[in-house]
C-alpha cells in the first residue's frame, strides 16, 4: 500500500520542492523523507503557519522514481534542474547542485544552498548529502502559496504542525488523497512559489 508523507513547507522558493521543467524533485532538505520514501508513495506539503498559509496545500508529489546526487546529476532530463543564477528564477532555484569529483569529495553547484559568490556551504552538503537519494515525480501539482484549503482526506487532518514529518496514515485517507488527486482539473505547476512575491 502507498504511503503518504506531510510535511509543512517552511520556506518555498522553487527549490525544496523543486516543481519546474516537466518534474517535481525533491533534492535537498528533508533527508528522512528522501530516505524513506518509495516509488509509489505520496508527499505533500502544506504551508507555514507563520505566513497565514497553515490550511493551504503548497503541492502534492507522486513519487516516480528514486535516484542518487550523481546519477540525478549526469541524467539529461534534469540539466535544466541545474541552477543558473543569470536565467530567471526557475533556474536560479535549481535543485540539481551536488555530484562527486573523481576523488568522491562531494561538489556543489552555486545555488540556494551554497554561500555567496558560489562559495560551498558546508552545513548544507553535510545534511543534503547524509540522504544519498533524489524523489522525482512525473506526476504532481504545485500551488505555492494559492494552494487549496484542503487539508482533510476520511476526515483526517494530515498536517504536520512544526518541523518533521507525518506518515503511517490509515489506508483510506491515503485513497481518498489519490482519488482527490486524480479528479484535479489541472497538475503540474499552477503557480508561482509563495516565497518570490516577498520584498
Amino acid at each position: 500500500m502507498p504511503k503518504l508523507f506531510t510535511y509543512v513547507v517552511a520556506r518555498d522558493y522553487g527549490f525544496a520542492p523543486n516543481p519546474f521543467h516537466g518534474f517535481c524533485t525533491l533534492a535537498t532538505c528533508k533527508p528522512r523523507i528522501r530516505k524513506d520514501a518509495s516509488v509509489g508513495d505520496w508527499v505533500a506539503g502544506t504551508g507555514p503557519k507563520s505566513k497565514g498559509l497553515e490550511q493551504r496545500l503548497v503541492y502534492v508529489m507522486l513519487v516516480s522514481e528514486t535516484m542518487t546526487f550523481d546519477e540525478y546529476w549526469r541524467d539529461p532530463r534534469f540539466t535544466r534542474k541545474r541552477p543558473d543564477m543569470h536565467s530567471g528564477l526557475s533556474r536560479a532555484f535549481g535543485d540539481n547542485i551536488y555530484y562527486r569529483n573523481p576523488g568522491g569529495e562531494w561538489q556543489q553547484a552555486d545555488s540556494h544552498h551554497s554561500k555567496e559568490r558560489g562559495n560551498p556551504d558546508l552545513s548544507n552538503i553535510r545534511r543534503d548529502t547524509g540522504t544519498n537519494r533524489v524523489l522525482v515525480a512525473a506526476k504532481f501539482a504545485y500551488w505555492g502559496g494559492t494552494g487549496p484549503e484542503l487539508v482533510q482526506f476520511a476526515g483526517v487532518d494530515i498536517r504536520k504542525s512544526g518541523q518533521g514529518h507525518r506518515c503511517n496514515f490509515p489506508a483510506p485517507v491515503v485513497d481518498e488523497l489519490i482519488n482527490w488527486f486524480r479528479s484535479l482539473p489541472a497538475t503540474g505547476v499552477l503557480s508561482d512559489p509563495y516565497d518570490w512575491g516577498l520584498p
